[in-house]
């Protein structure tokens, strides 16, 4: 043990008012200088533990606690994300009045949006064709609802991500212009949709495409393409959500209505009334709660709280949410009910339900949806022992390979996008999972590791031939091949995948936030870590570690979760919950400590049970302290 470290007495009275000085003293210098929390070199997870907020910054942190009489966790949580003492109002209180970009500063978006003003002043036939997720569902149904408050009708089309698969068809763009369609949007797809957008063309109409997947040199044909992400387009707003996109795109609209006096002695559509589609769909789809998105998410929440969109409203209702909208109502209970008709072959239902103003038809279409997600867990449930037992055999079989290709015949290929990202939960390697077609091709989805770009590997991957089409962005992606080609494309990955894998690999810390005791989990300690939210990817949630605290009352929850109570060394407890770590590393170290001591690393959130609130942590991580190769002893 290092001269400084504390004793497990230092470690009794934790509390979070006093947290940061605990927090430098639990770090370990270990032989090549570099600080670890805990001591901790390796955790059950393969983790190296380090404190988030880089000593360089620790000046920041105390500036911002000064500056605005903040607590100073609250100024080391801040200063650890970013925020400097002249700009923590936008950390505090993100407002769109400040993080809203310019919607010009968006390539193509003042053509477009001319052309969709035109088109409803007009009154031309307009058709929207969005993907099948929550982001594409999202943007359909903000579209909607703004040709709505100017009484203008508008076609939607969805396609069945099962016999259609992913972005617009020629087919599908020629079946909408036959039924009048003269201006056609794509909304989360259609960047890679050359031959559609060219047969669109040809029948006379015109093609918007707003979205914000990995875009190539060459684009589609269109009127306008929208999209951040294309190579010449220098916004800097890629980070958006292709519902983010579409909100700007509104704007941009609006104001050109506004301009042509067609809001003269009437109101203006409440854009502000839309978030709550722009908020769910920023977090459904992953993407990193920078600048504009935080905004979104923020103001989203509380247009969420006042319960005014009728889909919303009925889905919250059949899933039985009864606290206030959070991320992860929005990410983990909402959202997967409503991907579910995508997943299972009802994809209309989606967009149809957060475009809906009708209670009953709301409330019809919620409870399919709910039904949808039963059976969703069940297919996927039975999917996942069979890839979990093909990936353990592949890692086994190929222990230095950079990645995980599995594909079976009689997988559902709604659900292995699922099943990819549940696969790099467990084995940490980017994962290709892919359904075999009766026509000799495999339709893939990949999920990826941190500081690993997938997209960009994907879109190579269709530049030279090795898949038939795919795209993405750097976390996931989807792609078809040949199935007759699949060991040239293995090939291909592992060539393109093993430099940036091993670096992720070599490099893989858990972020700590500090150290806490369960009495110092207050719901007092929740309220102010707050209003440094919200919190998601790029904006991480506040980790902590518990030395020392033992897993009593153990037991499990289904067949994946387990729940307990850590026990202090001063006798407090905390409700604790670990999720899907069965038959896992982590799983069986708790499952097996009961009244070990653990330092024990999650999140805190509030749990809501029979309108009663309490405090539990969400476990991502654990070390036995009591010493190992993997688990150096760093307490007395």
């Amino acid at each position: 043990m290092g001269p400084n470290q504390p004793t497990l007495a230092d470690l009794e009275e934790i509390d979070w008012r006093e947290w940061v000085c605990v927090t430098a003293a639990l770090k370990y210098q270990t032989a090549d200088g570099a600080a670890a929390l805990l001591g901790v070199e390796r955790s059950v997870r393969g983790r190296r533990w380090v404190e988030r907020l880089d000593p360089c910054r620790a000046h920041v942190a105390t500036a911002v606690s000064q500056a605005y009489g903040l607590p100073e966790l609250l100024g080391r949580v801040l200063a650890a994300r970013g925020a400097e003492p002249h700009t923590v109002d936008r950390y505090l209180d993100p407002s769109l009045r400040t993080l809203l970009p310019d919607p010009a500063r968006l390539h193509d978006m003042e053509r477009a949006a001319e052309r969709f003003a035109r088109a409803i002043r007009s009154d031309e036939a307009i058709a929207v064709f969005g993907d099948y997720d929550v982001d594409g569902a999202s943007c359909v149904a903000l579209i909607e609802r703004f040709l709505r408050a100017h009484g203008r009708p508008c076609m939607t089309y969805i396609p069945d991500r099962l016999t259609e698969g992913y972005g617009p068809t020629p087919e599908a763009l020629a079946g909408l212009v036959e039924e009048g369609a003269r201006l056609i949007l794509t909304v989360d797809c259609g960047t890679t949709s050359h031959a559609a957008v060219a047969a669109a063309n040809a029948t006379g109409a015109e093609v918007i495409v707003i979205d914000h997947h990995q875009a190539g040199e060459a684009l589609p044909p269109a009127f306008a393409v929208i999209n951040p992400n294309r190579q010449d387009d220098l916004s800097g707003q890629g980070h958006l959500a292709a519902a983010g996109v579409v909100f700007l795109f509104l704007v941009a609209t609006t104001k050109v209505l506004r301009r042509e006096g067609v809001y003269q002695g009437g109101a203006e559509p409440d854009l502000l009334g839309l978030l709550d589609l722009v908020a769910l769909a920023t977090v459904c789809d992953v993407v990193p709660l920078h600048d504009a998105n935080r905004a979104f998410v923020a103001k989203g929440l509380k247009v969420l709280r006042l319960r005014h969109n009728a889909g919303l409203r009925a889905l919250a209702d059949a899933a039985r949410l009864d606290e206030a909208p959070t991320p992860y109502g929005l990410g983990f209970i909402l959202g997967p009910r409503i991907n579910a008709g995508g997943r299972i072959g009802a994809s209309q239902l989606g967009a149809r339900l957060l475009a809906c103003d009708d209670d009953v038809e709301a409330r019809s279409i919620a409870a399919k949806l709910e039904a949808l997600n039963a059976e969703r867990k069940a297919i996927e449930e039975r999917m996942l022992e069979e890839a979990f037992a093909r990936a353990e055999a592949w890692v086994a079989a190929s222990p230095d390979q950079p990645l995980i290709f599995l594909g079976a015949e009689d997988w559902h290929k709604g659900l292995i996008g699922l099943v990819a990202g549940r696969i790099v939960e467990r084995f940490h390697l980017p994962a290709f999972v892919m359904a075999f077609e009766p026509d000799g091709t495999a339709t893939g989805s990949a999920r990826s590791l941190p500081n690993v770009d997938l997209g960009a590997v994907v879109r190579a991957a269709v530049e030279e031939g090795v898949f038939l089409k795919g795209g993405g962005h750097a976390m996931a992606a989807g792609f078809t091949l040949d199935r007759a080609t699949c060991d040239s494309a293995l090939a291909f990955l592992q060539s393109r995948l093993a430099r940036p894998v091993a670096l992720a690999s070599a490099n893989r810390e858990l972020a700590i936030d500090g150290a806490l005791s369960a009495r110092g989990a207050t719901l007092e300690l929740i309220d102010l870590l707050d209003r440094a939210g919200p919190y998601g990817p790029g904006y991480p949630q506040p980790r902590f570690v518990f030395p020392s605290h033992r897993p009593m009352r153990i037991r499990g929850i289904g067949q994946a979760h387990i729940r307990c109570s850590l026990l202090a060394p001063d006798g407090a407890r905390v409700e604790a919950c670990a999720f899907r770590v069965a038959g896992t590393p982590l799983g069986d170290l708790v499952a097996s400590g009961e009244g070990t001591p653990l330092h024990v690393a999650g999140h805190l959130r509030r749990s809501v049970w029979q309108g009663r609130e309490s405090v539990e942590l969400m476990i991502e991580d654990a070390v036995d302290p009591r010493g190992s190769d993997d688990a150096p002893i760093v307490l007395a």
